[in-house]
């Protein structure tokens, strides 16, 4: 499993609000990117998407930025990732909207979909995906991904707060 540099960069917003030194003092998004040395453009997509689902609070105007809209022990790792991952896709009998699926319910909430077990030779994708065992051991692998991650908050990956600032905000 890897995550996108999308996921990496939103948690990584996420740590730097929560660490600054007057939580609730308003952060940029340049100081956010010139902190990590990454793209500000990439950045503000980011961050609006962040906005969007709730995890930070925007002030426009002139004196505006950003800060965490929740306390740290409240953003769920798991959740986050869940809901900001484009594609769990992890092999193409994951992909969603195939000729010949079915959405299987899935207790983590992944938006994934597998090709049906009874479907005859599917039209698009790996030819033995009707029978394919590998698939439910993908999925196995993938749900305990996430089930590790939904066991951690924004507070469990700052516990080291004061050194994570001391290379933050220099």
């Amino acid at each position: 499993m890897r995550l996108t540099n999308y996921s990496d960069y939103a948690l990584r917003s996420l740590i730097y609000l929560a660490v600054k030194p007057d939580p609730h003092s308003l952060s940029n998004i340049s100081d956010i990117a010139d902190s990590y040395h990454i793209s500000k453009s990439h950045l503000t997509k980011i961050i609006h998407q962040l906005g969007q689902l709730g995890y930070i609070d925007s002030v426009r105007g002139k004196n505006g930025g950003i800060r965490l809209a929740y306390a740290p022990k409240d953003i769920n790792l798991g959740v986050l990732i869940k809901q900001i991952e484009p594609d769990f896709a992890l092999v193409e009998c994951f992909t969603a909207q195939l000729p010949n699926t079915e959405t299987k319910p899935h207790s983590t909430g992944l938006p994934i979909t597998l090709i049906a077990e009874s479907a005859p030779t599917p039209t698009v994708g790996c030819v033995i995906s009707p029978v394919c065992q590998l698939k439910g051991v993908f999925f196995e692998a993938l749900t305990a991904f996430i089930t590790v991650l939904e066991r951690y908050t924004l507070a469990d990956i700052i516990n080291n707060e004061d050194e994570l600032a001391t290379l933050l905000f220099r």
